[in-house]
């Protein structure tokens, strides 16, 4: 079965194609991750799947979505993520991790207490943009960054790269989706400078290629580098699927090894027809016209469906979210379910 067969990327091989998407837990203390972040990930590795992804972590304290999100701008980060990767690591996963900045989502509520702006007396913060407009009624106003700022935003990605090697991770994917910074600024629907960041479809991905040329400088040559982008912004005179084709033949000039597909996230109103894997074909399209190793990822919940996709060449690899926050051990049953024989933890083999 293709959905079990091994995956080489650059000097790393992953066991399967099933890899945890990053999914923010909400549960950091000053951006450390806890013992939460330890059963959540490692049950996952446990579980069976090949690349266990780390939530969307700060390279700045205000590059978080919410106060309780987790973050890699503290040297302290790097002791507190190493026991994790470790684990993730014994039970025969890859530990990945997804080094990000919220723009102008930033300093925003968990989900279950509203997703809305958090007030400065509640840890909250002033989030920063391509251009000073909020994503939506009850969010934040942005701050315009000026270029000295831009500037640091990439050095602080670089010294995030320095970190998570010291923490142990083995790949390292950026976060330029979801309405977040580096896609506020591809995007032309929150990006209106006119300054070289601006305008044109080089001026508005310069930042995220010079991210990835920063990070592809550290991160060591044997070991993946991964970049997520929103393939559409799924509305009118936005971000859409050509103009992804071209950013990822960029990226793989510049050193990425696969881009992870998802979509949306930048327009509060847009209209998204989500369904059983209504983003494949955009992995499926970016692999074949960009030239460049692909995940797929939303609604992917059934074996058959992630065995297909993978035998059909639309992916290299499918991203799993909530089906595994609802199971842990998918991976297990799919391979049951497929007729696959997978080894199971030394301390379970008594139950296969």
């Amino acid at each position: 079965m293709h959905l079990f067969t091994p995956l080489r990327l650059r000097g790393l091989e992953l066991r399967n194609r099933i890899a945890v998407s990053p999914m923010c837990q909400y549960s950091a203390e000053n951006g450390h991750p806890t013992t939460w972040h330890l059963v959540h990930l490692g049950s996952r590795a446990v579980g069976g799947a090949a690349l266990v992804m780390a939530e969307a972590t700060g390279v700045q304290a205000v590059g978080r979505i919410s106060p309780d999100d987790t973050g890699i701008y503290l040297d302290s980060h790097v002791d507190a993520w190493k026991p994790i990767v470790q684990f993730i690591h014994a039970q025969g996963a890859i530990a990945g991790i997804q080094l990000a900045h919220a723009g102008r989502k930033g300093s925003t509520a968990a989900p279950w207490l509203g997703g809305k702006a958090v007030a400065f007396d509640a840890g909250g913060w002033t989030p920063v943009a391509p251009t000073a407009m909020r994503f939506a009624e009850g969010y934040p106003v942005p701050k315009e960054l000026t270029t000295e700022e831009i500037g640091q935003i990439v050095a602080d990605f670089e010294a995030a790269a320095h970190r998570v090697l010291r923490a142990g991770f083995q790949v390292v994917e950026i976060h330029a989706a979801h309405g977040y910074l580096l896609h506020e600024f591809y995007s032309p629907l929150s990006n209106r400078r006119t300054d070289r960041y601006g305008g044109s479809f080089d001026n508005r991905i310069r930042l995220l290629l010079q991210v990835v040329e920063a990070v592809r400088t550290i991160w060591p040559e044997p070991q993946p580098l991964f970049v997520r982008i929103s393939a559409t912004d799924w509305a009118e005179g936005g971000w859409d699927l050509p103009q992804s084709v071209e950013l990822c033949r960029r990226l793989k000039e510049s050193g990425v090894d696969l881009v992870d597909c998802s979509s949306g996230g930048n327009v509060a109103t847009a209209k998204i027809p989500a369904g059983p894997g209504y983003q494949v074909e955009f992995a499926s399209a970016i692999r074949r016209e960009g030239k460049i190793a692909t995940g797929a990822v939303g609604m992917i919940t059934d074996p058959g469906q992630a065995e297909t996709i993978i035998r059909t060449g639309q992916a290299d690899v499918v991203f799993l979210a909530r089906e595994l926050l609802r199971d842990p051990y998918w991976p297990r049953q799919a391979a049951h379910g497929l007729g696959v024989k997978i080894k199971a933890p030394v301390q379970y083999e008594r139950a296969w």
